[in-house]
């Protein structure tokens, strides 16, 4: 059994009176922290690893990871509809400064950035409704 403290992100210190927050990132194991909020949500493990195209068996793979991927988590956090970036806030942050690091120098070199994800899932919906509308339009004519 693992205790509360485990999971616990933010530790507070005393300081003369005053309570100074300091969030502690080494001693966090992510994959258990995931396993927490995918097993309260309401879709099952099943439905998750469908909707990640893996096995269970990956999924509790990753539970048992203590420095799990923040794609990884991100993903699980775009199936179940939870922002891990209240979990994990240091990471998050570490990761969005790297991107706009990383952005700022493709600006500066001029490569084109890559397009935001509901972009992608839109065009990929469009053409995929378009070759549907294609395959019955065909079978329309036999």
């Amino acid at each position: 059994m693992i205790s509360t403290k485990d999971y616990s992100v933010n530790d507070y210190f005393d300081n003369g009176g005053t309570t100074i927050e300091a969030t502690v990132c080494n001693d966090l194991h992510y994959g258990q922290i995931v396993e927490r909020i995918v097993r309260r949500d309401h879709m099952g493990i099943s439905e998750i690893a469908r909707k990640l195209n893996v096995s269970r068996r990956t999924l509790y793979n990753w539970f048992e990871t203590k420095k799990l991927s923040l794609d990884v988590i991100c993903q699980i956090g775009f199936v179940i509809d939870h922002d891990f970036s209240k979990e994990f806030p240091d990471a998050f942050a570490r990761k969005i400064n790297s991107v706009n690091a990383d952005s700022g120098f493709e600006r500066l070199v001029g490569k084109e950035q890559p397009r935001d994800a509901t972009y992608y899932w839109m065009d990929k919906y469009i053409k995929l409704l378009e070759k549907f509308n294609e395959v019955l339009s065909h079978e329309g004519k036999n």
